[in-house]
């Protein structure tokens, strides 16, 4: 099945590691171009890149803080230098949170994730939307958290800065809609990375035998949903949450 991905210009920020990795792969798989953004992993984004490379494709890693609207700004020209546009942005990027009961947080620690996961999509959007809008063409996808829909103890700042993460991408689908880019949002349930690594075996075996389909998801199930908003599949696609957490929480 053809996925109209063939020539097309993706970035995925976070892209190193974890989910964003098994992004990247994907979509590399699938014919894309991909610039496989990092912060800190050098080694681990240049092997994700040079991945796809070794298998026929096109990829590059670059460093870019996404919180920081300068350093955007240069990911996002060296990716339209390199590749000549900018089709598909993927905001995958983590922002570090406390994980602590509410009353226990203090506003800035509170402050510093809301304010970083709003920069974060905020000028990415903004700086590879200019280029979309261009051509009339383009796909954002927001990487969120089931925990934005369904309330857990210890995730206050999480889960508020993922919610507003899921009401922004609608107004932005509103918006960029008549300009041809479709904006969707993908809310992950529980997925053994890095991230979730601390997390106590007991919690990841509650999660799998909740799940209809008894087991915890992969990185590799969210890049497939990923993939999939990015193709032409789901050209007809836009203002979507959609729960990629096998069953688990059913709105």
């Amino acid at each position: 099945m053809e996925l109209g991905l063939n020539g097309k210009s993706a970035i995925v920020t976070g892209g190193s590691r974890g989910i964003g990795a098994a992004i990247a792969k994907a979509l590399g798989r699938a014919g894309a171009m991909v610039a496989v953004n990092y912060l800190k992993s050098t080694g681990l984004a240049e092997a994700i890149a040079g991945g796809i490379a070794s298998s026929g494709g096109d990829a590059f890693a670059i460093k870019a803080d996404v919180t920081d609207k300068g350093e955007v700004d240069a990911m996002i020209a060296e990716t339209i230098k390199r590749f000549g546009k900018v089709d598909i942005l993927v905001n995958n990027a983590a922002i570090g949170f406390p994980m602590k009961p509410f009353m226990d947080h203090s506003w800035e620690e509170a402050e510093a994730k809301l304010t970083g996961e709003m920069k974060g999509i905020f000028f990415t959007t903004q700086a590879a939307a200019r280029d979309m809008i261009k051509r009339k063409h383009g796909r954002i996808i927001h990487i969120s958290s089931g925990l934005s829909r369904c309330a857990s103890e210890n995730f206050f700042t999480h889960a508020a800065a993922k919610a507003a993460m899921d009401s922004g991408a609608r107004v932005m689908a509103k918006e960029l809609g008549p300009m041809g880019i479709t904006v969707n949002v993908i809310g992950p349930g529980l997925i053994p990375t890095d991230a979730t690594a601390g997390f106590p075996k007991e919690m990841f075996d509650f999660i799998a035998n909740s799940t209809p389909l008894k087991r915890i998801g992969s990185p590799d199930d969210i890049a497939g949903a990923v993939t999939f908003l990015a193709s032409d599949l789901a050209r007809f696609v836009t203002g979507q949450y959609i729960h990629v957490n096998g069953g688990t929480f059913m709105p």
